[in-house]
């Protein structure tokens, strides 16, 4: 009984500072901001999206930026998205390595080619590790900023690594409800796509290699969203999920996009998310990010919220 999965839609983190997270995506990375709102389980902490010109599913990488709310270091292990990859042109990982260590990234090391294709790892301020995947099959239009011209620039997410003790009980949910099926296999690692194949509709399922449980925190992925057309499939999957015995949240209003989350049986949180209504909801094209944006609920909030949240330039 697999449900219309589109791909992926966003992938969040939990991360340190706020304004070293925006200037590592937005300077160093190159991505756009396209909404700075809060985190609507917890308002006094932003929640930032990155994405292309529009936020457009599948090009999103979303934080919640933690300093000085007591948030631990996470530990990054079995049961959680370990690595995010991003697709960039082929041929320019060399200038990608020299970029990365001018603006002050730790680590951007060389990954040996896997399933054809060479990336290059490097750790962000937060300690998260975020892959660049050269590939020549993604051809979707990438935001253009800070000096990153089109041979170069991330077109969005390629796909993440799951870290998970036994990769047959994720595999077999995956396939059931998403539709996932695998495309490729190497080295305790599997590769699954939906809705055909290439980047952004690729999941990688890694077997742990030492048991270590993963715990959330700062520096480790909070959640990976699966993208769904309709709000109708989105509604008649949760209730099928929920008839199996699957704990599932009710659906969630997150303004951009409407949101269900439960726990696949590998442990990671997953959402299911809707296309629509977008980014545009309540910001312009051209002025998308620019300001501090507020769920309607929140808005007799406001001066409480903005007083409790850092400053931030960008």
């Amino acid at each position: 009984m697999s449900f219309p999965i589109l791909g992926l839609h966003h992938v969040t983190a939990t991360a340190d500072d706020a304004q070293a997270d925006l200037d590592f995506v937005l300077d160093a990375l190159g991505l756009r901001l396209v909404k700075k709102t809060v985190n609507f389980d917890n308002r006094g902490v932003y929640h930032f999206y990155y994405g292309d010109e529009r936020g457009t599913p599948g090009t999103l990488w979303t934080t919640f930026p933690y300093r000085l709310r007591h948030v631990p270091t996470g530990i990054k292990g079995a049961g959680q998205v370990t690595v995010t990859s991003f697709s960039v042109p082929a041929g320019s990982l060399p200038r990608w390595k020299a970029r990365l260590l001018e603006y002050g990234a730790a680590h951007a090391t060389d990954v040996p080619p896997r399933f054809g294709e060479e990336s290059i790892v490097v750790t962000d301020p937060s300690g998260l590790a975020i892959e660049l995947v050269a590939t020549a099959s993604d051809l979707r239009t990438p935001w253009l900023a800070n000096d990153v011209d089109s041979d170069m620039a991330i077109r969005g997410i390629h796909g993440v690594t799951m870290t998970v003790d036994d990769p047959a009980p994720t595999l077999a949910f995956m396939r059931e409800w998403f539709g996932f099926d695998v495309a490729d296999e190497m080295d305790g690692r599997l590769r699954l796509s939906v809705n055909g194949s290439g980047p952004g509709k690729s999941v990688d399922l890694l077997t742990s290699s030492d048991g270590t449980r993963a715990r959330n925190g700062v520096g480790t992925v909070h959640h990976v969203a699966m993208a769904i057309a309709e709000p109708a499939e989105q509604l008649r999957l949760r209730e099928a999920l929920v008839a199996r015995g699957v704990e599932v949240t009710p659906v969630l209003d997150r303004s951009y996009f409407q949101s269900i989350y439960f726990r696949e049986p590998g442990g990671v949180l997953f959402e299911v998310a809707t296309m629509a209504p977008g980014f545009t909801v309540d910001e312009p094209l051209a002025e998308l990010g620019r300001g501090l944006k507020l769920p309607p609920w929140e808005e007799a909030r406001r001066t409480e919220i903005e007083a409790a949240l850092p400053p931030v330039q960008y």
